[in-house]
């Protein structure tokens, strides 16, 4: 009992340790496993594991082959919640570069380290092309900590954020595929005609059982079958309950069938998708937390000894520096990426939880079998694992200012409020070349952004934390914008440090309006318009216009012909260059030749204006 409760509290302690210092969970989780493991005989008095998962016998916290289950099973969730992640319709939006990426540039990797493998190990086909298949995902759970504390330009963040989303369920389907055949194979590892046959009966029943059991769930849903407090648990046993029965009719066929089933549901327009999520992300957090530390607690110091040589560090050096750089300028070849990016992306490639947990898996299951050579697939992958997280956790931020790719100062637009107001102003910015992301809880005004191909996240600004967002990590200027003053001052008293460095605006309210209050005020994005007079103009006259300007005069001039029209807002100055500048303090702002004055409202003839204004000043 004390050692479970142990693995818990050390895996939910790994968990903070690697939010507060902003590293990817495994590295800390592993560490720890292989200190309360292997490492620890080194140092108990009779040379014990202070925490002992054990496969074969009949005593420690899973006697016999209960560990290699709840491993299984385990697992089964973390590939359904990835699956759960894979949409088609994101490799169209991602743009080619991602789709080359998951595709070429892991045809490349899986190729490469087999060779390198085989060659290098003497391991048979076979074990190497499972070890190049494990290790060709990256995932987001090491991305994405990694990346969150690095400023960098939309593209290139976007690119890996997505590898890494992407590349998970596909890199998982690709090593269960792989395992698969080489189970068929059997002992002669003749790919026969029978062979054959078994492989396509798995791959059959694996997508037959994974369609019929979110088709299922779907229904059940979308049908009100399923009460809402149980849907989760209900999930849940669904997609165990479909991992074992595919199992039973074709072995090892239950990992592709509950990848399939998650891809299904990701898929789908299932009401409750975004809530299953969540719940799976929570589960998979303790089930991964637990895990590793098991996994890692599992090795003994003779598996880490058969790692523990030049070979290893040769092969490290391919797949880290050769491979993972080739399949990367492959990829991106005649993309708009320069090469200080590509290089850049050519270093972070860190490998996650899927290689590790699945390797563990079928590292162990084919050394129950007896494959020649089964048993480097766990301590080859964790030390792939090991070094890639451990390189890019403490070298990618200083090798994105060696390269170039750091921004230095964050140009980026984080609005709070996806009102129609707010899609117009988003747009336009968006057009002039400026990353811009709207957040809002409202799913409908969400889904209008999208839409328009703006960047858009559902998101609570009371509960939710936006800092674990990769698309926000170049923002700089928060604009809140929403109808309610309290949630704009909120947005602005969080997130005000974490994203509006370069600066933070907020709508005024209807009684500084009313009063002429704070009209000076730096933190106003205007000072004569509220929420309804703004969603007013946006309504009536939804276009924003641009004025030529040549002087601080003329500026003034036209400004103060907007501000005395009731169905125009003033909004931003841009100058030659195409630099935007928010208009909140008018009297403090440098006006250039060739600029222009952008508002949001009615066209209207300003030199005309001028002119008449001439007219009845001279006749009065």
């Amino acid at each position: 009992m004390v050692e479970l409760a142990g693995i818990i509290v050390l895996g939910i302690i790994a968990q903070w340790v690697a939010w507060k210092f902003k590293i990817p969970a495994i590295l800390p989780l592993i560490l720890i496993g292989l200190f309360v493991g292997p490492i620890s005989t080194l140092l108990s008095e009779d040379g014990t594991q202070w925490i002992r998962p054990i496969w074969n016998g009949e005593s420690g916290l899973f006697p016999g082959e209960n560990l290699f289950y709840f491993v299984s099973l385990a697992i089964g969730i973390i590939l359904f919640e990835g699956g759960l992640t894979l949409k088609r319709n994101e490799i169209s939006k991602v743009g080619p570069v991602i789709g080359k990426l998951i595709s070429l540039g892991a045809a490349i990797t899986f190729v490469g380290a087999g060779l390198a493998a085989h060659y290098i190990f003497g391991l048979s086909w076979k074990i190497s092309l499972l070890f190049s298949g494990l290790i060709i995902v990256t995932g987001p759970t090491v991305i994405s900590p990694i990346l969150r504390n690095i400023p960098l330009k939309k593209d290139v963040s976007a690119i890996l954020k997505w590898e890494g989303i992407l590349i998970d369920p596909i890199g998982a389907l690709v090593a269960v595929l792989v395992f698969e055949f080489i189970i068929i194979g059997g002992e002669n590892a003749g790919y026969t005609k029978q062979a054959l046959l078994d492989f396509g009966k798995i791959m059959l029943i694996g997508f037959a059982f994974g369609i019929s059991g979110g088709f299922a769930l779907y229904q059940a849903v979308k049908r009100k079958v399923i009460p809402h407090y149980l849907l989760n648990v209900v999930s849940l046993s669904l997609v165990l309950m479909v991992y074992v029965l595919s199992d039973q009719f074709a072995h090892e066929s239950g990992l592709l069938a509950v990848v399939v089933m998650g891809m299904f549901l990701g898929n789908s327009d299932l009401p409750s998708l975004k809530e299953l999520l969540y719940f799976k992300e929570s589960l998979s957090v303790l089930l991964i937390s637990i895990l590793f530390i098991l996994l890692a607690a599992n090795i003994s110091l003779d598996d880490l000894m058969l790692v523990y040589n030049w070979k290893t560090g040769i092969l490290l050096a391919i797949i880290i520096f050769v491979l993972r750089p080739i399949s990367v300028f492959i990829s991106t070849a005649r993309s708009s990426l320069k090469t200080n990016e590509k290089l850049f992306i050519s270093w972070v490639g860190p490998r996650g939880i899927v290689a590790a947990g699945i390797a563990s898996l079928f590292g162990t299951k084919l050394v129950i079998l007896g494959e020649p050579g089964a048993e480097y697939i766990t301590p080859l992958v964790f030390a792939v694992v090991l070094t890639t997280v451990l390189l890019n956790a403490t070298t990618a931020r200083f090798f994105a200012k060696i390269v170039g790719v750091f921004l230095k100062t964050s140009e980026g637009i984080l609005i709070v409020g996806a009102s129609k107001v707010s899609r117009l102003i988003a747009s336009y910015l968006q057009k002039n070349e400026r990353h811009v992301v709207l957040v809002d809880t409202n799913e409908h005004s969400v889904s209008m952004a999208k839409g328009l191909g703006l960047d858009a996240i559902s998101a609570n600004i009371y509960s939710d934390d936006l800092g674990e967002n990769i698309e926000l990590n170049d923002v700089g200027y928060l604009l809140a914008m929403t109808g309610s003053d309290e949630v704009n001052r909120q947005a602005i008293s969080r997130f005000g440090k974490e994203f509006g460095e370069t600066g933070t605006f907020r709508l005024m309210t209807p009684e500084e309006l009313k009063n002429n209050d704070n009209l000076s005020s730096k933190e106003l994005f205007s000072h004569t318009h509220d929420y309804i007079k703004l969603a007013r103009v946006a309504n009536n006259f939804p276009s924003i216009q641009e004025i030529p300007i040549n002087s601080q005069e003329q500026f003034i001039k036209f400004l103060s012909i907007i501000e005395s029209d009731d169905n125009a807002v003033a909004l931003f100055l841009k100058n030659d260059e195409g630099f935007l500048e928010i208009i909140s303090v008018p009297s403090k702002m440098e006006v250039t030749e060739n600029g222009y004055l952008v508002y949001i409202g009615k066209p209207m003839d300003f030199e005309d204006l001028m002119n008449s204004t001439k007219d009845k000043q001279t006749g009065a």
